[in-house]
């Protein structure tokens, strides 16, 4: 038999002797007819206009606030029956007829039996023939910076700036050496910072920088800096927060995913972009080196490659799908992308923001494996020895059971405190000792580790590498734009994957992170100089330069030039003099 329906609406603006009319409605709505079938539930929705406005300024009100912490003005309280629908209402209490919800369907109960695993998974036998082609090419610094800053994103930033110049009635025109000279400084400012930017041009001699202040005059970079731009502001989905460097976004991801090592194991985490402006989609995330900014969504190599990230939007904006979490979607896109690839047999690490049962069930039928730790509650009633009791054990004890249906084990594992982990790949033999500091005294000892635990420990942290790499040198210099310290996020990654990839093809010439980053910052801001109005400041610029012994690569030119030492012709030159050079006489024209 169908039951009644009815919809109540309730708002916060109306007067306070209405208040207690409606409120008492929806109590008594909620009370009536006690033994019959009605179903009813409240929740409270967000604004309608939830998305927020899409200004480029950081100045304005929050926006996206959620849940409790809407104000009253715009907070609605609505009861819901199980045949009730939506519609327009003119009154504070009206009758509305709903859609009928849709029962979830019971799944089956899982049997857990105590056995190890017995993965069907093939073994990883790809290669990678991209890598060896990068090798091959033995790429500079600056030429593995622009595999993802390439001639086409550099053109797309310089026309949409341009454009968004223009919408504001300024005729910018910016150039690509201009640019160029803009992500030069940037890259500086993540290595040598001043407490204002404009001291960069300062004539003291205790702040005077003459590569930047050679390279570009101070109000240019100023003008250029804040009509900095991504995406057509007529084009705009106002159902994406991050609509402003969507392109971007997606160009990078592509870079990232074209040029990246093809390797077996990954991991998937989150990264934190610092920004303490008002901008609503910004979170606080305890735990994290950096607590407030933008939440990113990460998914990197064991090494620290970032290969795909998302900003986070929240529930609000980004609908989880196949009955997992927000977090468990964002692996499953991550996966989605590891398979433009190729289906192959990828090994995912995550922790338990992101594992349950479920994630493993659906990771194994698209053919992934995966391995995390995971809450107890997400182990779908896993009958493991209980933590208590496993605590007043011997130190590295542990208990396994497995899903006789799909092969995913779950184990509870006891070292300085109770940890659970799941896997559909890796099972607990072989079971190996491994030393642990034990109490107080920190006395070494040896302690049983299964197998799936010693190979989450060794393969999860890329995500951490990755900040960790991101930290040490991060672009300083920020706008009045919201999104200004996003793009400095996106600079730092794109460095750390060209550092990534020098690390595996210069086996034998590497550098550190600061000098890859110095060299090409260097580079920048040296050969897209402005030398219409140097003077004999240019010739200062190339002297020191060429004897400063720093950064100085020899590449190959597809042109034949005159060798700056001896005058024959060569089709080599040093990528940071701008000067042909033989290899013979690369050294001795670095010293004389």
């Amino acid at each position: 038999m169908a039951s009644a329906s009815r919809g109540v609406t309730v708002g916060r603006g109306a007067r306070s002797k209405m208040k207690s009319a409606k409120l008492l409605e929806v109590l008594n709505s909620l009370e009536e007819e006690e033994s019959g079938n009605n179903r009813e539930e409240i929740f409270i929705a967000p604004p309608d206009n939830a998305a927020g406005d899409f200004t480029d300024e950081d100045s304005g009100d929050e926006d996206g606030q959620r849940g409790a912490q809407l104000p009253g003005r715009v907070l609605h309280a609505l009861v819901v029956s199980e045949d009730s629908g939506t519609g327009e209402d003119n009154d504070d209490l009206e009758l509305q007829p709903a859609k009928k919800r849709q029962k979830s369907a019971v799944e089956p109960q899982r049997i857990w039996t105590k056995r190890d695993i017995r993965p069907d998974f093939g073994s990883w036998t790809a290669s990678d023939p991209h890598i060896e082609d990068l090798k091959s090419q033995e790429l500079s610094p600056v030429g593995l910076f622009e595999l993802f800053f390439d001639e086409g994103t550099i053109n797309f930033i310089v026309n949409e700036t341009n454009r968004y110049a223009w919408q504001k009635n300024v005729n910018l025109g910016l150039t690509v050496q201009e640019l160029k000279c803009v992500l030069g400084i940037l890259i500086l400012s993540g290595y040598i910072s001043y407490p204002r930017r404009r001291m960069f041009w300062e004539t003291s001699p205790d702040s005077h920088h003459h590569l930047v202040a050679d390279a570009i005059r101070r109000d240019r970079f100023e003008l250029i800096f804040s009509y900095l731009h991504f995406a057509d502001n007529n084009e705009l989905d106002e159902s994406d927060r991050f609509a402003k460097v969507r392109p971007l976004i997606i160009r990078m991801n592509c870079n990232f995913q074209k040029h990246a090592p093809l390797e077996e194991f990954y991991s998937f985490g989150e990264s934190m972009c610092e920004y303490f402006g008002h901008r609503g989609s910004k979170q606080l995330q305890s735990g994290k080196p950096i607590r407030l900014g933008y939440k990113i969504w990460c998914g990197t190599t064991s090494r620290g490659y970032l290969v795909w990230f998302e900003p986070s939007q929240g529930t609000l904006f980004t609908k989880p799908d196949r009955g997992l979490d927000l977090g468990g979607s964002m692996v499953i896109k991550f996966v989605d992308a590891l398979q433009e690839r190729g289906f192959l047999p990828y090994h995912i690490f995550f922790d338990k923001v992101f594992t349950s049962v479920k994630l493993m069930s659906i990771l194994r039928k698209k053919g992934v494996k995966a391995t995390g730790t995971v809450c107890e509650y997400r182990t779908e009633r896993c009958p493991l020895k209980d933590p208590k009791e496993l605590r007043k054990m011997k130190r590295g004890s542990f208990d396994y059971k497995v899903d006789e249906s799909e092969e995913i084990i779950v184990c509870r594992w006891h070292d300085s405190s109770v940890v659970n982990i799941c896997s559909n790949a890796v099972g607990i033999e072989p079971v190996r000792l491994t030393s642990r500091h034990l109490g107080a005294a920190k006395i070494r000892t040896q302690v049983y580790q299964p197998s799936l635990v010693k190979l989450y420990q060794e393969k999860v942290g890329g995500v951490g590498r990755m900040d960790q790499n991101i930290a040490k040198y991060k672009v300083k210099i920020r706008g009045m734009k919201w999104y200004s310290s996003f793009i400095g996020y996106v600079i730092d990654a794109a460095l750390n994957n060209a550092w990534q990839l020098h690390r595996i093809c210069c086996q034998d010439a590497q550098v550190d992170l600061l000098a890859f980053r110095r060299y090409i910052a260097c580079v920048y801001l040296e050969s897209n100089a402005d030398t219409s109005s140097q003077g004999r400041r240019g010739r200062r610029l190339e002297t020191e330069s060429r004897f400063d012994m720093i950064g100085h690569w020899i590449v190959h030119q597809d042109k034949r030039t005159r060798c700056a030492l001896c005058h024959s012709q060569t089709n080599t030159r040093c990528e940071k003099c701008q000067k042909g050079v033989h290899a013979k006489c690369f050294r001795e024209y670095h010293i004389r």
